[in-house]
């Protein structure tokens, strides 16, 4: 696998990021690959060269780069406060410039497809594959969020009220128990999405907690086989709509 770390111009600075796709010739499709809040980190960066390995340009940004490009949170730290304040700093619109640089960037890439693309995110990263879905219709045609915070809220601007200019497939994977993705805001969501004519699917994973896919989140939140059948899906997603 090829892993590189560089620099993406955007319109507010130099964005820090990961990149991983097969080491061979051949071209492959883009994915974008959203961070939750604790920051770009190890963790990440082995989960995006697991998706890599299934055949994919994955390009995994700081989204923090603006305030601060370094910023990792250890979980036995205090820095809680700090880290909100980084994910609060985040609208869908600076995300969304974000990602106009990165396909400004992958034009220029030898191994990035120019086709179909798709995007990944997780947690504080919900709304932003909620809103990337749209924004980059019909290029994005698989997109998934993980246990996404804030998908419909009541704010002017909520991703949701952009669904039906989505084209592609949207994929949400929902905890049973996560105080920040509540059953009744997904119940909004589903009655929001019933009315729009989008291809979409929410699937609850059992016995979860909010961030159960990370395996260094400890035997408290992680829950391996609910972790391995988010791998299955985003692959099975990825697999039917770049692939074709």
């Amino acid at each position: 696998m090829i892993q590189r770390e560089l620099d993406i111009q955007t319109e507010d600075g130099l964005m820090n990021t990961f990149i991983t796709y097969p080491d061979s010739d051949r071209l492959y499709p883009v994915i974008v690959f959203y961070m939750d809040a604790p920051g770009k980190r190890e963790e990440l960066h082995d989960m995006a060269t697991r998706l890599g390995s299934a055949g994919y340009y994955v390009v995994l940004p700081n989204l923090y780069y603006r305030k601060d490009r370094d910023f990792v949170r250890d979980p036995s730290s205090q820095g809680r406060e700090y880290m909100f304040e980084l994910m609060n700093s985040l609208t869908c619109e600076m995300v969304d410039r974000d990602t106009q640089a990165i396909l400004d960037f992958v034009q220029g890439e030898e191994r990035a497809s120019a086709g179909p693309m798709g995007c990944v995110g997780y947690c504080m990263s919900g709304p932003f594959v909620f809103s990337a879905a749209s924004t980059f219709s019909p290029r994005m045609q698989a997109s998934a969020s993980f246990h996404g915070i804030r998908l419909i809220t009541d704010d002017a601007k909520s991703p949701h009220l952009r669904a039906g200019g989505i084209d592609g497939e949207i994929y949400f994977g929902c905890a049973e128990h996560d105080d920040w993705a509540p059953p009744e805001m997904i119940r909004s969501l589903e009655s929001h999405l019933d009315d729009e004519s989008v291809d979409w699917r929410v699937e609850w994973y059992p016995g979860t907690k909010h961030g159960f896919v990370f395996p260094l989140r400890g035997q408290d939140i992680y829950h391996k086989v609910s972790a391995e059948r988010h791998w299955e899906r985003l692959m099975d997603l990825f697999e039917r709509r770049l692939k074709r």
